[in-house]
């Protein structure tokens, strides 16, 4: 993955009803490990990795580039939006393209922050870069995950097999229809 060759970062705060996406600060580096060392965060995304070894390898200030949105509730991290152009992607249908990712704490969960986090951060992407469609790649198995990219207005491109489980890509586009 790449990013997104955009000009401008970080930009200006995004504020949400009830979030706000920044750029990565020192404060969120403990969060960056909870979620990367999470076994429910990591449960369709091939496991977490070890606490030990992230906290080794963590730079002070994680995810520092464009892109990589952390979600904030009343000044704390819970959640994390990833925009990278997609470059080496095992798809042909999503190489290039401008792929969407999202990590949010469990306790999180169940409450529509990913919804509006994403919402958000796809308004941006619209805003710096009109037209860019976007893959959404995640296991079938992970029913929320699904909902959400239907909610987002992600349709799917294909269905495939990969560490061990069945996949799905979607994809969004803003391209305005011919008229």
């Amino acid at each position: 993955m790449e990013d997104l060759g955009v000009a401008a970062w970080p930009p200006e705060l995004i504020r949400t009803g009830r979030l706000v996406l920044r750029a990565s600060e020192v404060r969120d580096r403990a969060t960056f490990i909870e979620l990367l060392a999470s076994p429910e965060v990591h449960t369709y995304l091939g496991g977490p990795r070890p606490r030990d070894e992230l906290e080794r390898e963590m730079p002070a200030v994680p995810e520092h580039r464009p892109g990589s949105f952390v979600v904030d509730l009343d000044g704390a991290m819970v959640g994390l939006i990833l925009l990278r152009r997609a470059t080496g992607h095992s798809r042909p249908a999503a190489v290039g393209k401008v792929d969407l990712g999202y990590l949010f704490l469990p306790r999180t969960w169940g409450s529509g922050y990913a919804a509006e986090a994403c919402a958000a951060a796809l308004g941006w992407l619209d805003d710096v870069l009109p037209g860019e469609p976007v893959v959404l790649t995640t296991q079938t198995a992970n029913a929320r995950s699904m909902r959400l990219a239907a909610k987002l207005g992600f349709t799917e491109v294909e269905r495939f097999e990969a560490w061990d489980a069945e996949q799905w890509l979607g994809m969004r586009s803003t391209a305005v229809p011919p008229r």
